[in-house]
């Protein structure tokens, strides 16, 4: 896979299913327009046909009477909106105008009323005009805001306070919609994850707890009446909620994760479930999952009834994989819950009707592909990775280590052509709550077409191995992820075909400040690095990323001289090899003063280093950003080893 290849990593969305209609959203970055590219698909026994026009349609919705699509269509300068559309196809009919767009919309029982959030900004601010004025301030000339709160702001959102995320409730089938309509919360609370009660009169949805009134990482299950009404607490968690579903018989499944305080860093994600209440009370939950083994990946779809079972998708050493856990369960072990799909591969998304689910799964050479199970038969009904194919995709293969404490270890190496002996990458991932899976890994695709082999690895931090293994680094960052990393890359380095004398590490985010740590404390052992927008300075950091006021006390601890001590930034003096400092303008998870402060001591402590700063972007630069972006930063990085790594 060569850089400008982004182009052929075509990624289906979440899939909707009803009867014969299965739909979903393709997207593909697009060099030539510099943005991301995607249009709704109807698959079938047939093959894909193009079932929407737009430049970016997503979020397909069928209702549940199958008669009609509900979908997003965005432009290329404007946010994406609402839109309805005969489900045997037709001319889309738009139903919403929201200055700052709209999410994916999520259909009534009755078939015609659609629930959705969307963010709604003060007068004034982000292209709505003052009361009385006719145009909006530049942005340059907004007034200023008045920050009272450590969560004022998200990367690759903005700013938060002056544009709530509100509940709507609109009518898909009237004759003469209203495009700007009403919304039924107050701007107290950002709200999520709209669902409605199967008789229709209410919306559940997610808010913090206490409906927003102070900082908190909690969060709670409120209902909402359709017609428009005071929210009222329905289920209150332990900790933090995400993704309700109401089944038939009024119990509400959500995923959660429990913690005091803001001790919520690498927590599994577990399936909850609570009986709807029709007191005026809320619902004690009761965890269907266990702990310590199953992580539910929430961002795959909300929790889907199946007959007496509830499909969920569990993280499990680099899967994703397709479970279904009992409605009776009670702190069920993974081993315990049937495994569906993904054994050695990744489900992205799903959605059930009857007795079928589809599926987008993504597997070691592919983006994706939309399957369908029906009873016990899995069909796969696209190809869209083919043309990736057929340029080349290198197989992963597993890689296991030993840690010098005995820890069991485990990975992936990519390889490139030809017999070797091969220059080697470490890559590391970010998070550290986070995990490299079996699925394509376009970095790895890149970089070992280019001749390099690349270890990928999930030491302790990561997520997918049991929580106390994501716990592991917790106030102990450098410590036992070092030592697994580097027994993983002791382990490839067995092999013949691979150079021990040519080694390189990079990484991003929390990989980034791998990159640093081991750079300063085994630079020995690498030849180069390339460090990504890392986290490098936890003093600073603590006060300048979006979720530092949380997450650092979380990892590091509020201790000024223990910062320090897990600071790369301390150890400057100590990196004698060349290194890149990487980062993006607008980056507010890691801020861009990270970069900075790093590069400038290694300036003065007179290291070879560069310092690649990209315009506009976020943290997300290498996953989302701009198409032509995300091609420079990779021919960044291959320029970078072909000078300090050169492939023979």
């Amino acid at each position: 896979m060569r850089p400008a290849d982004i182009e052929l990593l075509t990624v289906p969305g979440r899939p909707a299913l009803s009867g014969d209609l299965l739909l979903s959203a393709v997207s593909r970055p697009d060099l030539a327009s510099n943005s991301y590219r995607g249009s709704l698909v109807r698959i079938d026994s047939d093959g894909v046909t193009t079932w929407t026009h737009g430049d970016r349609d997503s979020a397909p919705a069928v209702s549940p009477d199958g008669r009609w699509v509900a979908f997003l269509r965005a432009a290329a300068t404007s946010a994406p909106q609402l839109y309805v559309m005969p489900a045997g196809g037709g001319e889309p009919r738009r139903l919403t105008a929201l200055p700052l767009g709209v999410d994916a919309p999520v259909w009534a029982p009755d078939s015609r009323r659609i629930a959705f959030t969307a963010r709604v900004p003060e007068p004034g601010r982000y292209g709505v005009p003052l009361p009385g004025e006719d145009e909006a301030p530049e942005p340059a000339e907004e007034a200023p805001r008045r920050i009272t709160r450590y969560d004022y702001r998200i990367d690759d959102i903005g700013f938060l306070r002056d544009r709530p995320k509100r509940l709507f409730v609109v009518d898909a089938l009237a004759d003469d919609p209203v495009l700007e309509p009403e919304p039924l919360t107050d701007g107290d609370a950002d709200v999520s994850d709209p669902a409605w009660t199967p008789d229709g009169r209410s919306v559940l949805l997610v808010a913090p707890r206490d409906w927003d009134r102070v900082e908190t990482l909690h969060s709670d299950v409120y209902a909402v009446p359709a017609e428009g009404g005071t929210p009222r607490l329905v289920v209150r968690t332990r900790g933090k909620a995400s993704r309700p579903a109401v089944a038939a018989d009024g119990t509400v499944y959500f995923y959660g994760t429990e913690f005091d305080g803001l001790s919520a860093a690498a927590t599994n994600t577990g399936l909850w479930a609570a009986a709807l209440p029709d007191d005026g009370t809320a619902a004690e939950p009761r965890r269907l999952t266990d702990a310590e083994s199953v992580d539910c990946v929430a961002a795959a779809g909300e929790p889907a009834p199946y007959g007496d079972a509830v499909l969920v998708v569990v993280g499990h050493r680099g899967a994703a994989q397709l479970r279904a856990v009992p409605r009776s369960a009670d702190h069920a072990v993974l081993d315990d819950l049937p495994l569906l799909a993904g054994e050695r591969a990744a489900v992205r998304s799903f959605t059930v009707d009857g007795g079928r689910v589809a599926f987008v799964q993504a597997g070691p050479a592919d983006a994706g592909e939309v399957l369908l199970l029906a009873g016990d038969t899995t069909t796969t009904l696209t190809a869209f990775s083919e043309p990736l194919r057929a340029c080349g995709v290198r197989p992963a293969e597993e890689l296991t280590a030993t840690a010098p404490d005995g820890y069991p270890v485990h990975g992936w190496l990519v390889l490139p052509e030809g017999p070797g002996p091969h220059p080697v990458l470490l890559v590391v991932h970010g998070g550290p709550f986070a995990a490299y899976e079996w699925s394509l890994f376009d970095e790895a695709q890149v970089y070992a077409s280019a001749g390099y082999a690349v270890v990928l690895g999930n030491p302790r931090g990561s997520a997918g191995y049991g929580e106390s293994h994501g716990r592991a680094v917790l106030r102990n960052l450098g410590t036992v992820d070092a030592d697994d990393l580097l027994a993983l890359l002791d382990a490839a380095l067995e092999r013949s075909d691979l150079d021990g004398d040519r080694v390189g590490v990079m990484g991003g985010s929390y990989g980034g400040f791998m990159t640093g740590w081991l750079a300063a404390h085994h630079g020995a052992r690498f030849r180069a690095a390339w460090s990504e927008r890392a986290v490098n300075a936890w003093d600073s950091f603590a006060g300048s990323s979006d979720i530092g006021w949380s997450f650092t006390e979380n990892y590091v601890g509020t201790d000024p001289d223990e910062q320090r001590r897990r600071s790369p930034l301390s150890y400057a003096d100590k990196i004698g090899i060349p290194f890149a400092v990487v980062h993006s303008e607008q980056d507010w998870r890691c801020p861009l003063e990270q970069a900075q402060r790093l590069f400038v001591a290694l300036k003065k402590n007179g290291a070879e280093t560069e310092f690649l700063l990209f315009p506009g972007e976020g943290h997300e630069l290498s996953r989302s950003g701009k198409p032509r972006h995300r091609l420079q930063r990779f021919e960044a990085v291959l320029d970078w080893w072909a000078r300090y790594l050169p492939v023979s």
